[in-house]
This record gives C-alpha cells, sequence and structure tokens, in this order.
C-alpha cells in the first residue's frame, strides 16, 4: 500500500480557525483512495529532516505565536525546510505560516521578523484586519477553477517579481486588499490566506497535494482514482453562487 507522511508543523500555535482540519481532511482522503498515512507532530526545539516527509501543512497563529516560530525557524529549522522545499516538499501554509515562508512580516509594533524567503514576498501589518469569506480563480490545476475559503488577517502581503499568486480574487480582500491576487505558489509550496478550513472545502485541492506527493514520493507509478464528490462538489457551487451573486 503505498504510504504518505505528512508533517503538522507547530500544531499546538498554529490552529487558528480550524487549520487542523486541513490534516484531518488530507488524511481522511487519503485513505479514502487506498493509501496508508502516517502523521507527525513537530514543534519548537524539534530537529528534523524535512525531506523524509511529503506533505507539510502549518497553519496561522497571532504576533505571539510568530515570534516564536521566526526564532525557532532561524535557529533549528530553516535551512532544513529549505532544502525540502527546493527537493519538491509538498506544503500548504496558512496565514502565519504563509508569512513566515516570505522574507519578513513587520508586526504592527514595528518589529521585523525574519521569515525564512522561500516565498519571494513580504507582509507588512495593516490598521484594519481584513476578514470574510473569499473565492479565488486559480489556474493551479491546469484550467480555471475556484477555491473558496475564510480571510482575518491584518497583514499585508506583496510579492516580488518571482513569486507567482495562487489566484486571482473574485470575492474577498486576498494579499493585501489591492492588487487582486490571493496566495503564492512556488514549486510544490502554497501559501495562502484561507482559513475555514481550507482543504475540506476543496476537495481538488486536498487531491492536487496528494497527487504532488505521491510524484515526488514514487516517481508517477502512483495515480489517484476519482472519488464521488458530489456532495462536497454541490456544497462548494453552492458557497460560489452565494458569494459571487
Amino acid at each position: 500500500m503505498p504510504k504518505i507522511r505528512v508533517c503538522n508543523l507547530y500544531p499546538e500555535l498554529l490552529n487558528i480557525y480550524g487549520d487542523r482540519g486541513n490534516t484531518i481532511a488530507v488524511v481522511q482522503r487519503a485513505r479514502w483512495h487506498g493509501l496508508e498515512v502516517e502523521v507527525t507532530d513537530v514543534t519548537l526545539g524539534d530537529r528534523v529532516d524535512f525531506r523524509q516527509f511529503d506533505i507539510l501543512l502549518i497553519g496561522g497563529g497571532q504576533d505571539r505565536e510568530q515570534r516564536l516560530i521566526a526564532e525557532d525557524f532561524a535557529r533549528v529549522k530553516g535551512s532544513s525546510l529549505h532544502e525540502a522545499v527546493l527537493d519538491g516538499l509538498v506544503v500548504l501554509a496558512i496565514c502565519g505560516g504563509y508569512q513566515l515562508m516570505g522574507r519578513y512580516y513587520q508586526t504592527a509594533d514595528g518589529a521585523q521578523l525574519p521569515g525564512l524567503s522561500i516565498f519571494d514576498a513580504w507582509t507588512e501589518a495593516g490598521p484594519t484586519r481584513m476578514v470574510g469569506n473569499v473565492v479565488v480563480e486559480t489556474e493551479l490545476f491546469g484550467e480555471p477553477r475556484t477555491l473558496v475559503g475564510f480571510e482575518n488577517h491584518s497583514g499585508r502581503t506583496f510579492l516580488g517579481p518571482t513569486a507567482r499568486p495562487l489566484g486571482r480574487v473574485l470575492k474577498g480582500h486576498g494579499n493585501n486588499g489591492q492588487d487582486g491576487r490571493e496566495g503564492v505558489v512556488y514549486r510544490n509550496a502554497i501559501g495562502t490566506y484561507l482559513h475555514g478550513s481550507l482543504l475540506p472545502k476543496n476537495p481538488h485541492l486536498t487531491d492536487w497535494l496528494l497527487q504532488r506527493a505521491l510524484d515526488r514520493r514514487y516517481g508517477g507509478e502512483v495515480q489517484l482514482g476519482r472519488l464521488d464528490d458530489t456532495i462536497e462538489e454541490r456544497a462548494h457551487a453552492a458557497m460560489v453562487r452565494r458569494l459571487l451573486r
């Protein structure tokens, strides 16, 4: 039975707005596809080789947690995570995790927390929060499809010249409420502000993560089958219709 190794990074610190639900969704959907799944929680101070994992999930948090994580990235985990992303590790980084995988996050009090610079992006705290449901159109899957989620962030993230956005905002604020872009994609790593949790609302994204992980682990020899997503697709479509009405 093909096996997927999932890393749940800082689960006790970065789990705001139900981001732990992304781990649950990956595990359950992988099992429906007939895959064996192993989940490892990794937290502050843990030294690991991230290349051993197939999927890394990191959620959102607030400034206090981000200060701790920025220090842990700098002292303990940064180089290993860099190497793993270059090696093709599949990553889904939400909100605070997304910000700290960029160049830096500047807090409301002016402190600049260094990021990993995996994403060509940087974040600065703004005076107001951007809150609400979001619809994003993305070409991540080869043809335009929508992603739905919920955002709640004061950080404004700006993409550098080498960064590719995850998609175009149809409803909501996205990265900064100005340029109409949401998230970022680099190799097999995705950063986004979409909570909700994201993956139960977007099974096609969950399968994208799983297939990329399988391709890296098994060299294209293991392909996902098709699941009956009728209920999930109806729920997704209903949300899109309601938000774009």
